[in-house]
This record gives C-alpha cells, structure tokens and sequence, in this order.
C-alpha cells in the first residue's frame, strides 16, 4: 500500500467570504470533494488547512498513476482552484528543502527556462526569498533561471512546522461549491441550452433537480436523462439530483384543440413553469433555471418571455440570456453534454404556421384560460421520479428513435401536418396526414421498416414513438 497526497488550493471567490461564510463553504466543498474520490473509487481522506486542502489516496500499487488517475475528478468539483501532487513532505528547514528540492528537480530543469515559487505561513528564522535563492541557486547548473516565462515552475509552500515540495498544478473548475447556494429546478431538454444552462448554475453553487416535459415519448426522455446524467454524474458532486419526467401529451392535445395557433409557443413554455414550480414546491426549491438567450426563437424574445415569466411566482433564473448559439456549443463540449445534446430533437416547436413575437400578459392569459384546471395537476401527479446516479439500466443510452439517412429497404412516410410545406422531398414517400395516421396504422406490414420525416421533426418523432410502441421497427429522419 503507497500513500500519495495532494495540495488543493481553493477558489478565490471561496477565500474571500467572512470567516462564518467561509467555514460552512469549506465544509461543503470537502463533502463534495470526498463524494467525488469515492465515485472515483479512490480510498481518501482530505483534510481541511483553512488557506489549503490536503488530500491523501492510499493506492495497492508503488505508482502514483492509479492515484494521479482518481485525483482527476477534482478537475469537475466546483470550489477547487488547482491541485498538485505532493512530491516530498519535509520539516521546514531550509538546508533540507534545498538538498531534497535539488534531488527531486534537477532533471526536470535540466536544459530549460525555470523558477523557484514559494510560500510561507507562520514564524520561521528564513524568508520565501531565502528559499527561493537557496533552491534557484542549486538548481541554477542545471537550467536558467527565468522568473518572466519559466518552462517550468517548482514550488515549496511553508506552513508552520512542514514543508511542502511540487512541481506543475492542474486546474480545477473554479466557483463555488455546490450546495453552498441552495437548491433550484431546471427544466431541461436535452438540447445544448439547457445543459449549459445548467452547469452555469452548478457552478454558482446551485443544487439542481431536473423537469423534462415529455412532448415525444419514452425514446425523447432516454436521451434527455443521458445528458442529465453527464451532469449529474460528472459536476453534481455531493448530492443526489433526481429528473421528473412530465407526460405533456394531453397538455399538448388540449393546447392545439383550444388556443389560437400563434400562440401555442408562449402557453406552452408557460404550462411547463407551472410544471416545474409544482415541483419546485414539493423539492423546496428556490428558483426556476431555463437555458433561455433573447431572442434566439419565437418564444424568447423580450416581450414573449415577459409573458411566459407572468405564470411563475418563482425567480427566473436564465444564466444563458447574453449568450450566443456559438458560446453555448462551445461551452457544451466542456461540460461534455455537446455530443449527446447534438443528437437529440428538441420539441418545444410545435407550431404549424408563424408565431407570435410580441405577445402581451393579457392576452396569453386568454388564450391559456380555456385549458383544463386540473390538466397540469394530474400531468405532474402522474410523473416518474428517477435517481440520476442509479445505475444505468442496460440499453437506455441507445439512440432508439433517430436515424440519419433511410434504411435499405425502408418505407418512407411523409407526415408534415396539411399546409406546412416540406422542405425534404423523398422519392417514393407515402403522404399520409397527422390526422389519418392514427387510421392507417393498423393497415401497415409490422414485417416492414419504416422512416417518418416532416419539417420540424416533432410530428415525425412523436409517431415513430407510437408505432415503436404499437411492434413496428419505425424511426424518425433527423432534418
């Protein structure tokens, strides 16, 4: 058994609260850290120096790579700044930090740009420039000293009675630790904003619990709890966040029988805050978080989301509304969600013809009024609740509904709804309306494969779902 320790040094934003502040956020920034090394799989214990962590992963092996392996999910803690391993634990005498830092650097300086950083706390008979000029002057044979730009830096830190030798740091996420700042919902989709969205929130210390309002069926909520699962899994440490999965469909029924089409966008995203604040209520959470950026849809421009913001009695939280689609990608392959959310349809475009842009309260408060009472009660009563850090049953990370191209062999159904044109022709594709679908499905070969397309891909999934459900191989062509 071989014992390796780091230095963890905390993110300035943590280091600048008041003392009480400061304790309770150490306090959860070492949970969260602890929860990351054990799913990890590391044996560790950090401990707690005030200005600095220190953590220590007993290993089988005389390597550090095992340790150096587990240590890497520090990287994805929140609260942490950079870390580096420890490479000697001395007395703090200076004539031993020179003969040992000598020994241990000598090699990694050898032919290079170099400089000696160093630190001090406590009462000590030598100064951080004694250190730095009896170390740089040992290692002065070997390489050049280069304070401006080193190729390579080792650092001493002096606390009290020890001192600490290390060469090179890797950074951490920064912000603050989770937790720290209570809890939220965030609805989520699937798709590249929401994610982000989301991370941004984790990032500020945030817990979150997650709505997904299903508007496609089982093969849609698989691929959303996937990428809920990233951010669970990868920056959620120290709690257990959960996804409540709403059946829209009877929403969506009701909204497209009794609202005015141009307004189905606004009311929609309004049924779903109410959704998501019903949870809200029953979780404790403090706030609603949306992946919303002005005017980046129909829905999103300033006077539609002040409409949609009038059915919530919570706080808005939309950490996304400066950025650009661009950003928000960019961001998304760091949070490690981008190639996931790159496969998923998002749903919220259910409309046939132009929306409204401008929407007023009142009038979206018509329009809403003809909808059933109790329609979102029974919708979030009827949810299911899933563990994110469960073990992924077998098979749930498959792509069951999207295909890229057709299949050999396949038979093609055009499904646009009547007066919405369809951008992708297919030869030999059968034309069959929304509304004669649910008709003609039992006519069909359950022996036969079949590949649905329309314009926004929403109709086209919803009823691969179906006939997937029904016994028939059926997919939805991605646009």
């Amino acid at each position: 058994m071989a014992n390796v320790s780091y230095i963890v040094r905390i993110a300035a934003e943590v280091a600048s609260k008041s003392n009480r502040t400061r304790r309770r956020f150490h306090r959860q920034l070492v949970a969260n850290l602890e929860g990351a090394l054990r799913s990890a799989g590391a044996e560790a214990r950090v401990s707690d120096r005030w200005s600095r962590l220190f953590v220590t992963i007993t290993t089988d092996g005389e390597g550090h790579e095992a340790a150096d392996q587990a240590m890497r999910v520090a990287t994805r803690v929140f609260g942490v700044h950079s870390y580096s391993r420890i490479d000697a634990l001395l007395d703090a005498d200076l004539d031993q930090i020179e003969r040992v830092g000598h020994e241990l650097y000598r090699d990694a300086v050898r032919g290079r740009r170099y400089a000696v950083d160093t630190r001090r706390a406590g009462r000590h008979e030598f100064t951080s420039r004694d250190i730095a000029v009896r170390l740089g002057g040992a290692l002065n044979p070997y390489g050049t000293v280069d304070l401006t730009s080193p190729e390579v830096t080792v650092s001493v830190e002096v606390r009290d009675h020890r001192a600490y030798l290390y060469y090179g740091r890797t950074e951490g996420p920064g912000g603050l630790p989770v937790g720290t700042q209570g809890r939220a919902v965030c609805l989520i989709s699937g798709g590249y904003d929401s994610a982000v969205a989301a991370w941004l929130l984790l990032k500020r210390g945030v817990a979150l619990e997650y709505v997904f309002c299903n508007l496609a069926g089982p093969a849609y909520e698989r691929a959303v709890t996937q990428v809920a699962r990233v951010l669970a899994t990868r920056w959620s440490h120290g709690y257990e966040p959960q996804i409540h999965a709403i059946d829209f469909g009877e929403a969506v029924e009701q909204l497209q029988a009794r609202v005015t089409p141009r307004y189905w966008q606004v009311v929609l995203k309004r049924l779903m805050y109410r959704a998501a604040e019903a949870v809200a209520t029953e979780t404790g959470a403090e706030a609603l978080v949306t992946g919303e950026a002005m005017g980046q849809v129909s829905s999103q421009t300033l006077r539609n989301l002040r409409a949609i913001d009038a059915s919530a009695t919570l706080p808005v939280l939309r950490p996304l509304i400066g950025f650009d689609k661009e950003e928000i990608v960019r961001i998304a392959g760091r949070v490690g969600t981008a190639a996931l959310s790159a496969r998923i349809r998002e749903y919220c475009a259910i409309l046939e013809g132009k929306p409204v842009t401008g929407a007023r309260v009142g009038a979206v408060d018509r329009e809403e009024a003809p909808l059933e009472a109790q329609l979102l009660v029974r919708a979030v009563a009827g949810r299911s609740v899933r563990g994110l850090l469960e073990t992924e049953e077998s098979g749930r990370g498959r792509d069951y509904l999207w295909v890229d191209e057709v299949p050999t062999g396949a038979l093609v159904i055009d499904c646009a709804p009547a007066g919405l044109a369809t951008t992708r022709r297919l030869p030999d594709a059968l034309r069959i309306r929304p509304r004669e679908l649910p008709g003609v499905l039992p006519t069909l070969d359950k022996a036969s494969r079949y590949v649905l397309y329309c314009p926004n891909g929403v109709v086209s999934a919803q009823y691969a779902n179906l006939m997937q459900t029904m016994g028939y191989e059926a997919y939805a062509l991605r646009r």
